[in-house]
């Protein structure tokens, strides 16, 4: 048996809602084969991020040589990629992929705290945006990374043809989590605008939630979909994770990565 396979680049959660651990979680979800490349080590919970210790570059270039020289890949998918360096590390390896790939640009935490040095800003757009199948930043990503104020679904859509018009990304999903109404997110794939709605869920239990999603888009492409069904199952996946999300810890719990096991139609 070959089950199909993805990578996830990105950092370690010690709390297990997001990163690393919550990539593998999802790609097990849709039955995809999950390997990884850690490029920062967080200490992490409910509460926030305590500290923070990134892999040296050297290391980061080993990972990467180890899964490429043996093991298939149907997909990448990036989190967490904290500096200049490592970001130039990952989008060369990267580009001699020809894979789908999704950057999810991860620059806070969910409880607020920095995941990215400034200057790292400038080396996404650089090095990891032009490769990239699909950016799926949130809106306060988005904003950072377009220098624009995002305040309507109008702005949304602006947004996500900026991605690809001006940044050079195949694809962008901007994520309208931190808006209020319904929960829309919307994909410019450099040829028309889709939004995708579901009910906002009242709840302050959405740690991980940008990784999860991410990971659920790559794990469908992995698996042949196109676009912009992967963001539709994808979307569908990580409604529900949060509608059983976790109520642990003090802070704000994790999603519920199996919480689609009944439901999901393959």
């Amino acid at each position: 048996m070959k089950p199909f396979t993805a990578i996830t680049i990105a950092g370690s959660d010690s709390g297990g809602g997001a990163g690393i651990q919550a990539d593998i979680k999802t790609f097990e979800e849709w039955e995809v084969y999950g390997m990884s490349v850690l490029t920062s080590l967080t200490a992490q919970n409910t509460t926030g991020v305590q500290d923070i210790h990134h892999v040296p570059v050297s290391f980061i270039e080993a990972q990467l040589g180890s899964i490429e020289e043996d093991l298939p890949m149907n997909v990448i998918k990036s989190g967490m990629v904290a500096t200049k360096e490592a970001a130039k590390v990952v989008g060369n390896w990267i580009a001699r992929q020809h894979i789908p790939y999704v950057c999810d640009p991860v620059m806070v935490s969910a409880s607020g705290h920095p995941l990215m040095e400034e200057e790292t800003r400038a080396a996404l757009s650089e090095y990891l945006f032009p490769h990239a199948s699909v950016v799926t930043p949130n809106i306060p990503e988005a904003e950072t990374l377009l220098d624009m104020e995002i305040k309507t679904e109008e702005d949304m859509e602006e947004a996500a043809r900026k991605f690809v018009d001006r940044l050079g990304a195949k694809g962008a999903l901007v994520k309208g989590g931190h808006l209020n109404g319904e929960a829309v997110d919307v994909l410019y794939d450099g040829g028309i605008i889709r939004t995708y709605r579901e009910d906002r869920i009242s709840t302050e239990n959405t740690h991980g939630t940008g990784c999860t999603y991410a990971s659920a888009i790559a794990a469908n492409l992995a698996m042949g979909r196109t676009l912009p069904f992967a963001v539709e199952y994808a979307k569908n996946y990580i409604t529900e994770a949060i509608r059983h999300s976790f109520d642990i810890g003090s802070g704000s719990g994790p999603t519920n990565h199996w919480a689609h096991r009944k439901e999901r139609v393959r």
